[in-house]
């Protein structure tokens, strides 16, 4: 079994390839949960949902939501007066209305991402980093925001004071993560931020240093071109969390007490020395998923790189 530690678009697109690599009954993924808020009384769990949606074949081109959904309840909602700046569609909805509703029966988080998995056709096996709440705060020049408020209301546009996890420390792994982690054949750290997504997986307690027990099997992809990121603004989020530099070498010494082997963007390689120096093996790649042709091959090079052919 391969394990997967991801976030939300990044990470749910070398999910995909992953499954292409291995199949969906190989592979395993735990998902951030720091982005999950309350919406109109729903509980939305946004990474969870991309990586259920990409899994199942029936996430939207952008990379969130269904394909070919409709906005006619956010519609209405603005009619009443509702915020509606997170955009929620009508299929969408009935997810969240979903786990809501099983959430007030009484089922932990864990056991509604199985529910959502199961009708959905979903084959690999998916959890939350834990059950319990979590919330990323992001404190800004005007204030504290929730995870979403930054930045999908606010686009990201303010520099970042602090970034706080709150409810980590109370946090326990959701059940079966542990062992997951101890019984995989290889782990993959998926290209998802490493601050507000995995840094949150990470920051649970017992993850890290079991992940770390398993260093020399355990394999990182950067979510950092060029010293750009791909997806989102993951160069906010560094500097907010006192990071010097956006570069592939930042990320390797960010993994480097859980990962052993770092995969790099080819336009990075001359961070390899660099990387080296910390005991991390690089390897370089396209590390670009334009399409899922290209995702199986990240994928492919990524298991690769760790001995699995």
């Amino acid at each position: 079994m391969i394990l997967a530690l991801s976030g939300g678009t990044g990470g749910a697109k070398l999910l995909d390839g992953l499954s292409q690599a291995v199949g969906q009954a190989d592979l395993a993924a735990v998902v951030n949960t720091g982005d999950d808020g309350d919406f109109y009384g729903l509980r939305v769990c946004p990474d969870l949902d991309i990586c259920l949606y990409t899994l199942a074949g029936v996430v939207a081109e952008r990379g969130w939501g269904f394909a070919d959904d409709t906005f006619r309840c956010l519609e209405g909602l603005q009619t009443y007066g509702q915020q509606a700046w997170f955009g929620l569609g009508d299929r969408d909805l009935a997810t969240h209305i979903h786990r809501t509703v099983l959430l007030a029966q009484g089922r932990s988080l864990s056991e509604t991402i199985d529910d959502l998995a199961m009708r959905l056709g979903v084959e690999a096996s998916v959890m939350p980093m834990t059950d319990a709440p979590v919330r990323t705060r992001i404190t800004t020049p005007t204030g504290p925001k929730t995870f979403q408020e930054y930045l999908v209301r606010d686009g990201a546009a303010e520099t970042i004071d602090r970034i706080e996890m709150v409810g980590i420390d109370a946090a326990v792994p959701a059940p079966g993560l542990i062992d997951a982690i101890k019984n995989a054949e290889r782990i993959v750290i998926c290209p998802s931020s490493p601050v507000v997504s995995i840094g949150t997986i990470l920051g649970v307690p017992g993850v890290r240093s079991a992940l770390a027990a398993r260093r020399a099997d355990c394999v990182a992809v950067s979510p950092i071109v060029g010293r750009r990121p791909v997806e989102g603004p993951a160069d906010r989020f560094l500097a907010g969390a006192g990071y010097p530099e956006c570069s592939a070498t930042q990320m390797a010494r960010i993994y480097a007490d859980v990962a052993a082997t770092f995969v790099l963007d080819d336009r990075d390689a001359d961070e390899c020395a660099a990387i080296a120096a910390l005991a991390v093996e690089p390897v370089t790649t396209d590390a670009l998923m334009p399409d899922r042709a290209s995702r199986a091959r990240l994928a492919s090079r990524t298991l690769d790189a760790v001995g699995v052919s």
